[in-house]
C-alpha cells in the first residue's frame, strides 16, 4: 500500500505515530535502553502498514515526524514524513512477525541488562514468581541465534513464540524481543520481562528456586487476563495475542 491514503487510514497512521513516537520514552525511563539501541513499533489498524523508528537516532530526538511508516515487506513508504531516513536495523524482522502473526499490533525490541545476560545463556527463565505466571504464563522462552539485518530474528520469533502464551522471547546472544496486541501491551511486556529476569536472577544467586505448580500458573494467568483490573482497562478490553482482533486505538 502506498499513498495517498483514505482519511481513515491516514488518521491511522497519525495516531500511531504518535503513540510509537511516545512509547520509546518509556523504554528510556525504564533504563531498558542505552544510546540509540533498541525499538518500538506499531501496526496501522485497518491497513497493512506498521511504524518503526529511525536507525541511529537518539531517543531525545524522536517524534510523530520522523517515525518511519513501511509495509509489510519492511519497505519504507516513499512520499511520506520520515521515508528519507533509513529505518531501524530490526525492520525486516518486525515486518516478518506483522505478516506472520496478525493478532500482533505492536513489537518491541530492547536491550535490558538482566534479560540479554539470560539470553547470552541461552537459558530460559523459569516461572518462579506470580508475576511471571500473571504476564507470561509460564517461562520467558529462548528463540534461536540470527543475524540483525534480514528476517532471521523474525524468523525465530514467530517460531517460537507461536501457540506460546509469553509475549516475550529472549533471542539467544542478543536479547529481548516482545510481542503485544497494541504497541503499549508490548511494551509493558517489555518492562516486565526486564524486571523479572533481574528478581529471578538475584533469587537464583540465593539459592535454590522453587517451582510453581502448573495448576497454579494456569489459574493466575487466567485470573490475570481475565479478572484483574477495571472492566474497562485496556488490557482485559484489548484480545490476548492468540486472539484475531486488536484495539482500534493505542492508549
Amino acid at each position: 500500500m502506498s499513498g495517498p491514503f483514505s482519511q481513515d487510514v491516514q488518521s491511522a497512521i497519525d495516531a500511531t505515530r504518535v503513540a510509537v513516537a511516545q512509547l520509546h520514552g518509556e523504554l528510556t525511563r525504564n533504563g531498558l535502553v542505552v544510546w540509540t539501541g533498541g525499538n518500538v513499533s506499531g501496526r496501522v489498524p485497518g491497513a497493512d502498514l506498521f511504524v518503526i523508528k529511525p536507525s541511529g537516532v537518539s531517543y531525545a530526538a524522536l517524534t510523530p515526524e520522523n517515525m518511519i511508516l513501511c509495509d509489510l515487506a519492511g519497505e519504507v513508504v516513499p512520499g511520506t514524513p520520515g521515508s528519507e531516513r533509513a529505518p531501524s536495523s530490526d525492520t525486516a524482522a518486525h515486518a516478518y512477525v506483522y505478516r506472520h502473526m496478525p493478532e500482533v499490533g505492536g513489537v518491541v525490541h530492547t536491550h535490558s541488562t538482566y534479560a540479554v545476560a539470560w539470553a547470552a545463556r541461552g537459558e530460559e527463565i523459569p516461572c518462579v514468581i506470580t508475576a511471571m505466571a500473571d504476564e507470561f504464563g509460564g517461562p520467558v522462552p529462548v528463540g534461536p541465534f540470527a543475524i540483525i539485518g534480514d528476517d532471521s530474528i523474525g524468523r525465530g520469533i514467530v517460531e517460537t513464540l507461536t501457540g506460546h502464551r509469553s509475549r516475550a522471547v529472549l533471542m539467544q546472544n542478543h536479547g529481548p524481543f516482545t510481542i503485544g496486541a497494541t504497541p503499549t501491551d508490548a511494551v509493558k511486556a517489555a518492562v516486565m520481562v526486564e524486571d523479572v529476569a533481574r528478581t529471578v536472577q538475584i533469587a537464583r544467586d540465593g539459592g535454590s528456586l522453587l517451582p510453581i505448580p502448573q495448576e497454579a500458573i494456569d489459574r493466575l494467568y487466567d485470573r490475570y487476563q481475565n479478572v484483574y483490573g477495571q472492566a474497562d482497562d485496556a488490557r482485559r478490553a484489548t484480545p490476548a495475542p492468540d486472539a484475531s482482533a486488536q484495539e482500534e486505538m493505542y492508549a
